[in-house]
């Protein structure tokens, strides 16, 4: 039962389970009883999204250097305690429970769900590639 990670927004996959939404603030101008009906998500997880500041960098990050040192400071963040518990819960219900994680950004190569990916993976997550 493999985590899925998505864009949110996109059509849901079938049986892709609860939809975790790993983003600092939620979709503009969508009435909180129409998040899951969108499909944005179904549950809000923003402590695994970046800081504010992470995120002005990456947005910034124009260059391969630029990326990486956002990868950095995400990573950083992301072993905070109270970030590696939700981490590697997440890993271990990947092994019992459908479920996917994401975020808005178009580009998963460009995107913080990339390296939370990663991060999953190292924690021992069951991933699904599709």
């Amino acid at each position: 039962m493999p985590v899925r990670i998505v864009r949110l927004g996109s059509p849901r996959a079938p049986g892709e389970g609860t939809r975790i939404g790993t983003v600092r603030r939620p979709p503009r101008g969508v009435p909180r009883a129409q998040f899951a009906a969108q499909d944005w998500y179904d549950a809000w997880l923003p402590n695994l999204a970046p800081s504010a500041e992470a995120v002005k960098q990456a947005l910034a990050a124009h260059d391969d250097a630029a990326w990486a040192a956002f990868a950095r400071r995400y990573r950083r963040e992301m072993a905070e305690p109270g970030q590696r518990h939700l981490i590697d819960t997440l890993a271990q219900l990947s092994r019992q429970a459908h479920f996917s994680v994401g975020c808005y950004c178009e580009n998963e190569a460009r995107c913080h769900r990339s390296l939370l990916r990663e991060l999953l993976a190292q924690a021992g997550a069951h991933i699904r590639e599709d």
